[in-house]
């Protein structure tokens, strides 16, 4: 790990009032943060508390962006990533109160357009497998990542792809399944996902400095600084990903201090500032197990006092040394964000940093509840850290396993010119083979990449971002390119064109 910069760990202490009653440790807290930003290298570090009600403790910490001094405060804005995915499930709980929506509608009832490949699955599906992550379908993160394609045209899209295993069977993160939970939304309240949950749970909560879109974030001048590990080492400040239309899976964003009150209200009974918002009834069904996430590998490592994990709708719902936790993560380019919820104990935990893929969120919640809990104290910076150096090494150990396929002294088997042409999948449409300058090139979606030759008719891309994906064009017996298949980021087989 890199020397971050010492401003970015100086603490920037930005206080609120804080009722006596409610006292917290400020400085043990402080010094739990102060060991997690300097362990994990992160710039800066937005955090909320709230215990019975009432925020116990709001700061900024560290810079927003490395190399300046402008600290984080309560007030800086983060994208939230997919901790939008609760207030998606929240509005369909309010529209489940009016009698607008069920959770178990059939998704057509809202969403007229909605398929899945398998008939099965489609005839059967609702509004619940859609926000619990149990429709069958994988993630297929690259239809709406970066794409060119509108909300309407991803979702008819993901209807195409073949499911990875059998429906209502087991638990597979799904994002586009909540952009079509936002498009019920609308159909039932007569209005769009976006106006609804502005009218409905912004405004009433007043979270004034939360956005639905990212060309509002860019008007304010309280904004955090995404970063990411360049290639050699030291951290780099990236652009913001940039989403200009609501999206119901991943747009929002917001400070610390407006995630309090989002946070009081989830603790709550349904009412804010003496007005009925949502009956707690569904509420609490939003934080209800729905899907069971098994407990293998990579999440058994991550939680190790942890028995039974589920998936609620827009909520991870654990037990966590002998407590119940309701929690969601959240990450974009350059970004991380989490929720924490102790519901017995009138606990939530707000967590906002600007550092891409960093686990400190999960490190920095545990120490925290461990704190607020009175449990025994443990390392969770070196044990999470830990668990992200075995993945870190399991991972470089995939990649020199492929390595030892690369054959640099093979020549394609055809001219390069061969290779030149439009490829097609049902879902993924058109990917266009180009060829210039005695290269040939990738163009999907939004990348246009170099191939390189890796090992016969075998390529890789040449993208960072996509983490250089191979490409194999299956060659037929006569001598002409059938299709084209792509793995490691995803698998999909694209059909040559006439």
């Amino acid at each position: 790990m890199m020397k971050a910069a010492s401003g970015a760990l100086l603490l920037i202490l930005c206080f609120v009032q804080v009722a006596p009653a409610q006292s917290v440790d400020a400085e043990a807290i402080d010094t739990i943060i102060e060991n997690a930003l300097k362990f994990w290298h992160v710039p800066g570090v937005a955090i909320g508390i709230v215990r019975n009600d009432e925020v116990i403790y709001l700061k900024g910490h560290g810079v927003k962006e490395l190399g300046k001094k402008d600290p984080v405060t309560p007030d800086t804005v983060f994208p939230l990533a997919s901790c939008t995915k609760a207030f998606t499930t929240t509005a369909m709980a309010m529209l489940v109160d009016e009698g607008k929506m069920n959770w178990d509608d059939p998704v057509r009832k809202h969403v007229e357009f909605f398929h899945l490949s398998d008939p099965s699955a489609d005839a059967l599906v609702t509004l619940r497998d859609l926000v619990s992550h149990r429709t069958g379908v994988g993630p297929h993160e690259l239809l709406w990542y970066r794409s060119p394609w509108t909300q309407e045209e991803i979702i008819r899209k993901i209807g195409k792809v073949k499911l990875e295993y059998p429906f209502r069977s087991g638990f597979r993160y799904q994002t586009t399944m909540f952009t079509t939970a936002g498009w019920a939304v609308g159909h039932a309240s007569g209005t769009s996902w976006g106006d609804f949950v502005q009218k409905r749970i912004l405004d009433p909560l007043e979270l004034k400095s939360t956005s639905l879109v990212t060309i509002r974030v860019t008007l304010t001048s309280d904004l955090a600084s995404p970063h990411r590990k360049g290639i050699n080492g030291p951290l780099e400040v990236i652009p913001w990903y940039y989403i200009d239309k609501a999206e119901p899976a991943g747009s929002i964003n917001s400070c610390a201090r407006d995630l309090c009150q989002w946070v009081r209200f989830q603790l709550g009974d349904g009412t804010f500032g003496g007005k009925r918002l949502v009956s707690e009834k569904n509420l609490r069904e939003t934080h209800t197990p729905q899907n069971i996430i098994r407990l293998g590998g990579n999440a058994r490592d991550m939680n190790p006092d942890t028995i039974q994990m589920s998936y609620g709708m827009g909520w991870v719902i654990q037990d966590y040394r002998d407590h119940l936790l309701v929690s969601h993560a959240g990450a974009i380019d350059g970004f991380r964000a989490h929720i924490t919820l102790i519901p017995k104990k009138k606990i939530g935990i707000v967590l906002l940093n600007n550092l891409d893929h960093t686990q400190m969120n999960l490190a920095l919640s545990n120490n925290i509840v461990d704190l607020l809990l009175g449990l025994s104290k443990r390392d969770w910076n070196t044990y999470i850290g830990e668990q992200v150096r075995k993945e870190e090494d399991a991972a470089r150990a995939r990649f020199l396993e492929r390595e030892k396929e690369r054959r640099p002294s093979t020549k394609p088997s055809l001219p390069l010119s061969a290779y030149v042409g439009t490829y097609e999948d049902p879902a993924y449409g058109a990917a266009i083979v180009l060829l210039k300058d005695n290269s040939v090139f990738w163009k999907w979606s939004t990348f246009n990449c170099r191939l390189e030759h890796f090992a016969d008719d075998t390529f890789t891309v040449d993208s960072e971002l996509l983490g250089h994906p191979r490409i194999t064009f299956i060659v037929s017996s006569k001598g002409k390119v059938d299709s084209m298949k792509v793995k490691d980021v995803m698998e999909v087989e694209f059909t040559k064109q006439p």
